[in-house]
């Protein structure tokens, strides 16, 4: 069991959709946890959120106000901290090929903020999480968070005598999450018009609480140094569209600034220090404690074939327009019917 009755657990970017529902899941499964501080800079969330969660009822949930920008209030937040969950970014592609320095800034220096306040400190488990735009990134985002991973990933080095660990979760779109495909569909739909960038486009997708389920898993059984990506399903764009839509139009407008046709989550380059886990991957270090070697010999993993990738492609998992369909219902809108 990860948590128990003297667990102090931060979030970083606790106000976004994986904060949420990660909070929700916590504080079902483990009501007993000493103390969860939700960490991010947006009064206005943190109060709709404090709404939600009243004192009276949660008295072990801490609201902090703070920017991963500023080690000191890091530094403070993480006082008889034991585990971070760091969920903070800003993801936005377009944004970030027309703000790049301020994606540095958050994502990357962020994120050596929270490395070093964490070193200080008397935290012990640390999983950030990233995204498949950082497996070959072309664009800004993607490449910021491919070195926060780095970041992450190189931090065991430092450790030295504590017992702290960091890893990292990759993983595709978020099903329902702020800004992503679904919602933005299903907001348009009733314009009768879906924009589609391109018809060959192809992303994977995971669910809000699938997400929540891989970082508990990492929290409780990586073991520092891994960079842990799921076996998820994929979609088309264009079978998206006609779940949400199949009597709106669908022009083809092309891809955005830095946008991919298809997504990677691991890289051939990768495939000889991964390894498979069942459920998930994991993207070893060269050397050291976390090689593919003595990783295996510990956990049972086994490696994958050298020249192995994994995109969204040519994975053998794609959902059916039905089965897009469902998912909305199951995760989006109960309510869901098509337009």
């Amino acid at each position: 069991m990860p948590f128990n009755t003297k667990s102090r657990l931060l979030i970083t970017g606790a106000t976004g959709s994986f904060g949420k529902a990660f909070i929700g899941h916590l504080l079902q499964r483990f009501p007993q946890i000493a103390r969860v501080v939700v960490f991010s800079r947006d009064e206005l969330k943190q109060w709709e959120l404090q709404q939600l969660y009243p004192e009276d009822r949660y008295p072990q949930l801490r609201f902090f106000l703070g920017d991963i920008r500023d080690q000191s209030r890091l530094s403070r937040a993480l006082e008889r901290i034991d585990t971070v969950v760091h969920a903070a970014a800003l993801k936005q592609v377009p944004a970030a090929e027309y703000n790049p320095f301020e994606f540095i800034r958050t994502n990357v220096i962020g994120a050596q903020n929270l490395i070093e306040a964490c070193l200080d400190s008397d935290v012990q488990r640390v999983v950030a999480l990233s995204t498949d735009k950082a497996a070959a990134p072309v664009n800004l985002y993607g490449a910021t968070k491919l070195c926060s991973d780095k970041l992450f990933i190189a931090a065991n080095n430092f450790v030295g005598t504590r017992s702290l660990r960091f890893s990292v979760v990759r993983y595709g779109n978020v099903m329902g999450s702020r800004g992503s495909v679904i919602p933005f569909f299903l907001n348009r739909a009733a314009s009768g018009v879906l924009p589609i960038t391109d018809p060959r486009m192809t992303r994977f997708n995971i669910s809000l609480d699938d997400g929540v389920a891989m970082v508990m898993w990492a929290l409780e059984q990586a073991r520092g140094g891994e960079l842990l990506v799921p076996r998820i399903p994929s979609y088309r764009i264009s079978d998206v569209a006609e779940a949400i839509g199949p009597n709106c139009s669908k022009p083809i407008t092309g891809i955005r600034p830095g946008e991919k046709i298809h997504e990677e989550m691991i890289t051939a380059s990768d495939s000889f220090s991964t390894v498979d886990l069942g459920r998930y991957f994991a993207i070893l270090p060269t050397s050291g404690s976390s090689a593919p070697g003595p990783y295996c010999d510990a956990t049972g993993a086994t490696p994958v074939a050298e020249g192995f990738a994994y995109d969204s492609v040519s994975n053998p998992d794609f959902l059916s327009v039905d089965q897009i369909r469902t998912l909305i219902r199951d995760h989006v809108d109960p309510a869901f019917q098509p337009v």
